[in-house]
């Protein structure tokens, strides 16, 4: 009799085993009598089914990161390239993600690829490399219109990296090159165009004031001798070749004047005057 009571025990403490689950707070239990579901969800906690004629299937409400492997796709400018992605969803109504769709994660993935596909091919290759955030929401609509009907919401879809052939990183590096290189020379130019300005202008504030070019001599060779130069430069004022310009012709050398011989003076006129006139008678 005892032995009997110990083997009923066991059965039932067995068929209770059996008929406890555990859903976590994540989670959400469907229950399946019989191949239907039941309407009502187990929400987390402790659960009881009938062993042998309930079943229960878990969801996870937690939000998955499913990475998109790299597409080969042609952009719209003819340009061979390799993108991948990252697509962050979760299951907002376990009913549907479990009855409507076989595997939703799997369904998930392949419309991510076949969008992802579709985008490269709409966009450019200046598009796919500047201007992310909007092919990341056309990428979201995409793949979140089927995603609906099977109880799945699309959180967010970011684009990971955009692997290009060689010979176009080699174009766009030259073609960065260049144009740093002109950037370069037109900043060059502004700056000489603003430095003769400022130097027109300090031309015509020093001929309005001529001891400040007096000055600005001084303060260069105050400026040269702070380095500790054994020679120093003195600059030579224009203005004062143009003083010896001015000057008149010196007189001729004395080797000269000799060589001409003595000025020949003019002779004074000589009048001859005639004596007193002599009347014959």
């Amino acid at each position: 009799m005892g032995v009997l009571l110990v083997f009923l025990l066991i059965i039932a403490v067995a068929g209770l085993l059996a008929s406890t689950r555990i859903v976590r707070q994540y989670e959400r239990g469907l229950i399946f009598r019989f191949g239907r579901l039941r309407e009502a969800t187990r929400g987390p906690g402790l659960a009881m089914i009938m062993p042998a004629i309930d079943r229960m299937q878990k969801v996870n409400l937690q939000i998955i990161t499913m990475p998109v492997p790299a597409q080969d796709g042609i952009t719209r400018d003819n340009v061979t390239v390799k993108v991948d992605a990252v697509v962050y969803f979760r299951v907002i109504d376990p009913i549907r993600a479990t009855v409507n769709v076989q595997d939703y994660m799997f369904a998930v993935l392949q419309v991510a690829q076949t969008s992802l596909r579709s985008i490269i091919g709409k966009s450019d290759l200046d598009e796919l490399l500047t201007n992310r955030e909007r092919l990341n929401q056309g990428l979201e609509i995409m793949i979140d219109s089927p995603a609906v009907d099977w109880g799945v919401h699309i959180d967010r879809v970011e684009i990971k990296d955009v692997s290009l052939p060689e010979s176009m990183k080699r174009s766009m590096s030259r073609q960065a090159e260049a144009e740093r290189e002109r950037r370069a020379r037109v900043i060059t130019a502004d700056g000489e165009l603003q430095a003769s300005r400022k130097l027109a202008d300090a031309a015509a504030t020093m001929g309005q004031t001529p001891t400040a070019l007096q000055l600005r001599l001084l303060e260069t060779v105050v400026e040269v001798a702070a380095e500790k130069n054994s020679t120093v430069v003195l600059p030579f004022p224009v203005e004062l070749l143009r003083f010896l310009e001015r000057q008149p012709e010196p007189a001729q050398p004395r080797a000269e004047v000799l060589k001409a011989g003595p000025p020949r003076a003019s002779s004074p006129a000589i009048t001859k005057t005639a004596g007193p006139h002599r009347t014959r008678r």
